[in-house]
């Protein structure tokens, strides 16, 4: 199995060559420029990898929600090499990405809250829990909206209330919860409130192509691939010049 994986949609600009079990990466923490860096990643992860773009099985990407320069980028990235190369496309989203990275950081954590800072008053988040292969699993859906309006599974809560040390939880402590994100530099809040006992909060963790190219594995080896014209951004928020209402 070969897939290139990129991701631009943070300030993480990454690209990641997955050659069967050895994987190759590149990655740069740019505010912008972006555009000029990708493509030279690939190919230096192509000629490092050995192996011709058309000899790949596919190509993976972070299709959002994130910057949304970014998440174009990546997308049309994707998709004029997909058309070129006559390759199959596979869309992973960043926020499962991100639920991923902080898995793998950590291997006693089952569960994950990501938030990311989407900008005006607002966060993409997502709650993930592991799977039995180890690969994040989305619960519920991928949400924007006010930050305090994330709130954590049905299940959840009487676990971070039990790590937070009340006594009025009654579910046994047999998962672990991550907190990770932007969402938390920027919103403090949810870690006080909605995280409260959380086993670790990771404000600073970023998506990256690696763990696109990990999950996008699972979605290959199962026939789950899509044709280049379908290699689209998702941003979960249409309407980017209006903030939608900011709670007091």
């Amino acid at each position: 199995m070969r897939i290139l994986a990129i991701d631009t949609a943070t300030e993480s600009c990454s690209a990641a060559l997955l050659l069967d079990e050895r994987i190759l990466t590149r990655d740069r923490e740019l505010a912008r420029g972006h555009a000029e860096h990708i493509l030279p990643m690939i190919d230096g992860l192509l000629a490092e990898g050995g192996v011709a773009l058309a000899a790949l099985t596919a190509i993976a990407f972070g299709r959002g929600p994130g910057a949304f320069t970014g998440v174009r980028l990546a997308a049309s990235v994707t998709q004029g090499l997909a058309f070129g190369a006559g390759l199959p496309v596979v869309p992973i989203s960043d926020l499962r990405a991100l639920a991923q990275r902080a898995l793998e950081s950590d291997p006693t954590v089952d569960r994950v809250l990501v938030c990311t800072d989407a900008r005006m008053h607002e966060v993409y988040w997502g709650c993930f829990a592991r799977a039995p292969d180890g690969r994040a699993g989305l619960v519920g859906d991928e949400q924007v909206g006010d930050p305090a309006r994330v709130r954590l599974p049905e299940g959840w809560h009487s676990t971070a209330q039990a790590r937070a040390g009340r006594p009025d939880s009654t579910e046994a402590l047999d998962a672990r919860l991550c907190a990770a994100g932007s969402g938390f530099a920027a919103y403090p809040q949810l870690g006080l409130t909605v995280a409260a006992g959380a086993h670790s909060i990771l404000p600073g963790l970023l998506p990256h192509a690696r763990e696109i190219a990990t999950l996008a594995a699972a979605e290959v080896a199962a026939g789950r691939m899509r044709p280049p014209e379908e290699a689209l951004p998702v941003y979960l928020r249409d309407d980017v010049t209006r903030p939608g209402p900011v709670s007091p």
